[in-house]
């Protein structure tokens, strides 16, 4: 492994980049888009032109997450052999040869993502450190098949945020407190806090993120991104560390819709080891959710507004934005429908996550080559972190393992059933799919922040796009830990939310609001990013 204090680097002494960002670069004297906005097929074209090669491309965004990472603790660490597998990529390239659509564009995974190589797979905690796997995560496997370069693991809110109740989105014992980069000690949303701001401030091209309820989607729309919930059992859960086989799921976090999409199909699909892809309905013939991109898409489609399941009080800037979103969507040919819940407000009980969490857990230490403090079950963990030091524990407590356990059951238990059933009932019928079934539905739209339970109990799937943000002059608002969730320019997304299964349709339609509100390029820049460029590395 190569935890970030003993990362060197030649550009590590160039300075951040504050407040004003450049939107393009030049590289061998071709004009060439900044890393922080630059897409995939920016980087394909280089590639292919030869204005820069893979191992460039790596030596860059390491320079980049030197630079930043001491800010804002968003690299757990980078794989020391980056370098030698984008050689190795460059070198198939230049033979004519490459073996997927990520050939050699380095991809960030969040550090509860295995990977069997000489990275650590931590979820955050100290209790993992060291622990092998027998392979790759299928989803480290698949990245590697479409040609990528798993660059680093990235700090996310340790056990994906199910560990303590009053901790804060973005900290983990093993990599420090993740801060965003929109305004200074931003709460950068969590679980997959470090997966966003990496994405959001070019520290790569794009990022994976997990998800159980808004871990994918509420980093995303904090660092301004695209950010894709896929439906439970779309993409496989293998050697993930886990808190619900219910509700778990895997997706892309990137700058753009189309980036997003093209990796979603790389990584989606039927897979042996986690036998929830099995209800996959068209088997191994993933869809090519590029093709589905379609600039015109809202015209003719049937949104549905859920209005007695928003909060409407809740925030006015965001549900002013929401509702000119409303209206951008109706302009664009959409049909606005009214499309109440059953049930507005299901009491929902914490009985699934953690039944869950004590099978998922305990079947995930099953599966360790080498498992280094001996953990086999949740109240070793619960043990281990209430006395290894470096843990902060009680500051940061475990009340959402006390609950568990005080559960008394894990889920084969028929206690666990009836909770099971409820919730099923309340994202289906009840809720987001009874909606979208009887009005006829593509789609429902709910602001993002509003968004990640009514599809996380149903396993349903969202794609969150960039809707605005806060404007200049805004007061800022701390929570318990001093972290910002309110301030100058700070961003916040649209969710886009389906039925199993539909995420063409959804992919299709944020893809038509994002080229007709171009959110991203127009609106405020992050107040501190790298600025080391392909430039610095190969010449501008």
């Amino acid at each position: 492994m190569a935890r970030l204090s003993n990362l060197v680097t030649a550009a590590s002494a160039v300075w951040l980049g504050l407040a004003s960002l450049a939107n393009c670069s030049t590289v061998k004297g071709v004009t060439f888009p900044a890393l922080i906005d630059v897409t995939i097929d920016d980087l394909e074209e280089g590639l292919s032109r030869g204005l820069f090669t893979s191992v460039d491309l790596v030596k860059a965004y390491l320079a980049r997450i030197e630079q930043i990472n001491p800010v804002l603790h968003v690299i757990n660490e980078v794989n020391p052999d980056a370098l030698t597998i984008a050689a190795e990529l460059d070198a198939l390239r230049a033979s004519g040869t490459t073996i997927g659509p990520l050939h050699g564009i380095p991809i960030i995974v969040k550090d509860n993502i295995a990977t069997a190589d000489k990275m650590n797979n931590t979820a955050g905690s100290f209790a993992l450190v060291g622990a092998k796997v027998p392979r790759d995560s299928t989803m480290a496997a698949k990245l590697r098949k479409a040609g990528a370069i798993i660059l680093a693991k990235a700090n996310l809110s340790q056990w994906a945020n199910y560990r303590s109740s009053n901790s804060s989105s973005g900290w983990s014992a093993y990599g420090g407190q993740v801060t965003g980069a929109y305004y200074p000690n931003e709460d950068p949303g969590g679980s997959s806090s470090g997966s966003g701001v990496a994405a959001g401030i070019g520290l790569c091209l794009a990022t994976l993120g997990t998800e159980t309820s808004g871990s994918i989607i509420s980093p995303a729309q904090k660092s301004s991104l695209v950010g894709i919930k896929p439906t439970v059992g779309l993409t496989s859960r293998y050697l993930v560390i886990p808190i619900s086989s219910h509700q778990d799921t895997i997706g892309p976090m990137a700058r753009t819709v189309k980036d997003a999409a093209i990796i979603l199909s790389a990584i989606a699909g039927p897979d042996q080891y986690d036998n929830y892809t099995s209800a996959i309905p068209f088997g191994d013939k993933v869809p090519d959710y590029v093709s589905a991109l379609n600039a015109s898409a809202l015209s003719g489609a049937r949104i549905g507004i859920p209005y007695n399941a928003l909060n409407l009080t809740a925030n006015p800037t965001e549900m002013a934005a929401f509702f000119s979103a409303v209206d951008i969507i109706k302009s664009a040919g959409a049909t606005i429908v009214e499309a109440n819940f059953t049930v507005a407000q299901p009491n929902t009980t914490a009985v699934v996550l953690g039944a869950d969490f004590v099978s998922d857990l305990a079947a995930y230490f099953s599966q360790l080559t080498y498992n280094p403090y001996d953990l086999h079950s949740l109240e070793d963990l619960r043990n281990f972190t209430q006395t290894f030091p470096n843990e902060t524990y009680p500051d940061r407590d475990t009340a959402r393992w006390d609950a568990a356990l005080d559960l008394g059951f894990n889920n084969t238990d028929i206690r666990f059933w009836q909770d099971y059933q409820n919730n099923l009932y309340w994202g289906g019928e009840g809720g987001l799919l009874g909606a979208i079934a009887r009005n006829r539905l593509d789609a429902v739209i709910m602001p993002t922040s509003q968004s990640a339970g009514r599809a996380a109990i149903q396993g349903a799937p969202i794609v969150s796009v960039p809707l605005s943000y806060y404007p200049a002059t805004w007061n800022v608002t701390k929570n318990a830990r001093g972290l910002v969730q309110q301030g100058p320019n700070i961003p916040f997304g649209l969710g886009f939310l389906g039925d199993l299964f539909t995420e063409e349709k959804l992919i299709s339609l944020a893809y038509a609001f994002e080229q007709k509100t171009q959110v991203r390029i127009k609106g405020p820049k992050p107040y501190i990013a790298p600025n080391i460029e392909l430039g610095d590395i190969v010449g501008f």
